[in-house]
């Protein structure tokens, strides 16, 4: 079934419910996700589940019917509870993901207060119920204490034990979704007529296509050409994306899609609808979360300048980052020379999260001696900056001695080696160096052999030709560029 018979397919009963997964890290959270994408009936596997747009389809047979569920992907870790706390307002049901095994965790007990302050109704899937070492019975009276009233425990709450490896229960689990939607006997045709009303769960900003918003329809159809607006943007709809990647031609409730045509990155959680609708205009969340970060004059607080791949990891990092921290400045994208220039003139230290600093914007910071860095982990941020607030200056700083070019790779016993040429600064035997290859970081290591022609060198500065072994070997191809960097 395509995705547009799909679409016309779904009365006014079975419309999509919107389902999102909740749970401390390493619980089984994604592995659940992915055997839901497996046991999904469509002759071409609806993926992206945790890499295209956020978001997933699934297609299941439920009492002899064809029906569709969308997952919203929510990240794991406790520094995005802040997102998850959106994901659980954008969603029609909730899935807490538990392990037979560990029991309740701090996450959990997160996870289980966003459940219940949003009144969102939703099941608990008791995973890793292949282990032998399992404590299920444990875990329930865990639950139990946190106020999750499991059925046949004196509550309502239906549950399951389920295993993503062997698929134990995951086809029933998916029937359960669909059951306890459909007990809410909700009205499709009114939410089908009302107007349009679509939440962003994630927007970034594509180098080629532009800014990217991921949109759930909670009303009416969203649809390409629609003139629509989000906040103070105004714009038409140019394109639509399905969880599948497919172009579609609408998006109707339930379900989810990228959209593009905005000329601005939309923010996470803000709302979509029509021209003429306006008015409908509000957020769905609570209004008491501050929305702008103006800079202060308090001279005791460590001013930041933060730069991330999505606005979605924007908002995690703002809800991470430890009381004392003033935020100057923050977008999507990398790391630009107006960027340090700014942090110059207000005394901040630069951050970028799953982004990038360019060689000759990382030399602009050393020479007005700004402090920039990117990370790819997020909780090596917020360590370094809480190392920061405790006067740790050095966990941030990262000078670069010099910049070379790779020219060749050839064999060298068991090995390869790089025949370089240094552009800038100068490369020495022990640095740490880090290979980008255009927009790319292919990895860290470190110089362990240094020669020019046969002979060994503990130094090659600029205009020199040398050639180098790593330790560990990195995967280098000739036109990459070598940043030598404390």
């Amino acid at each position: 079934m395509d995705k547009k018979t799909a679409t016309q397919s779904i009365s006014t009963q079975n419309f999509p419910p919107v389902v999102t997964v909740l749970g401390h890290v390493d619980h089984g959270k994604t592995t659940l996700l992915d055997a839901f994408r497996k046991s999904s009936i469509a002759e071409k596997e609806f993926g992206g589940i945790t890499q295209r747009i956020g978001a997933s389809s699934i297609e299941i047979v439920h009492d002899g019917q064809k029906r569709f569920i969308t997952f919203i992907d929510t990240p794991g870790h406790e520094a995005f509870a802040s997102m998850r706390g959106r994901g659980v307002q954008a969603a029609d049901i909730g899935i807490l993901v538990v392990s037979s095994a560990d029991g309740v965790m701090p996450q959990t007990r997160e996870s289980i207060k966003l459940l219940k302050d949003s009144g969102l109704p939703f099941i608990v899937a008791l995973t890793k119920a292949d282990l032998e070492g399992k404590i299920t019975e444990k875990v329930k009276q865990q639950l139990l204490k946190e106020g999750v009233l499991l059925e046949g425990l004196g509550g309502d709450i239906p549950y399951l034990e389920v295993s993503a490896k062997t698929g134990l229960h995951v086809k029933e689990l998916l029937d359960l979704v669909i059951l306890s939607f459909d007990m809410r006997q909700i009205a499709a045709h009114l939410f089908a007529s009302a107007p349009l009303q679509a939440i962003v769960i994630e927007s970034k900003r594509d180098p080629k296509a532009g800014a990217r918003a991921t949109v759930v329809v909670k009303n009416g159809t969203l649809k390409v050409r629609d003139e629509v607006v989000c906040e103070d943007a105004s714009f038409r709809v140019r394109n639509l994306v399905d969880p599948n990647g497919k172009v579609v031609q609408s998006a109707s409730i339930g379900e989810a899609a990228e959209m593009l045509g905005m000329t601005e990155v939309l923010p996470v959680g803000s709302l979509v609808t029509t021209k003429d609708n306006r008015e409908a205009m509000v957020m769905p969340f609570d209004e008491s979360e501050p929305a702008v970060y103006s800079p202060t004059k308090d001279n005791s607080k460590l001013r930041l300048i933060i730069c991330a791949d999505t606005e979605g990891s924007l908002e995690a990092i703002e809800y991470a980052l430890p009381e004392g921290v003033d935020i100057i400045s923050k977008k999507t994208g990398e790391i630009s020379e107006a960027d340090i220039l700014m942090a110059k003139s207000t005394g901040a230290i630069v951050v970028s999260f799953n982004s990038r600093i360019r060689p000759d914007v990382q030399k602009l910071a050393s020479t007005e001696k700004v402090l920039a860095k990117n990370y790819n982990i997020i909780y090596e941020m917020i360590d370094e900056i809480t190392d920061v607030m405790e006067g740790r200056l050095q966990a941030l700083i990262e000078e670069i001695y010099g910049t070379a070019r790779v020219l060749a790779k050839f064999p060298f016993e068991k090995a390869f080696a790089a025949g370089i040429t240094v552009m800038d600064g100068r490369v020495a035997r022990g640095d740490r160096v880090r290979i980008m290859r255009g927009d790319i970081n292919v990895g860290e290591s470190v110089i362990q052999s240094l020669r020019v022609g046969k002979d060994p060198q503990s130094k090659v500065e600029k205009g020199h030709e040398a050639g180098i072994l790593f330790n560990p070997p990195l995967d280098f191809l000739p036109g990459d560029v070598l940043l030598s960097h404390s």
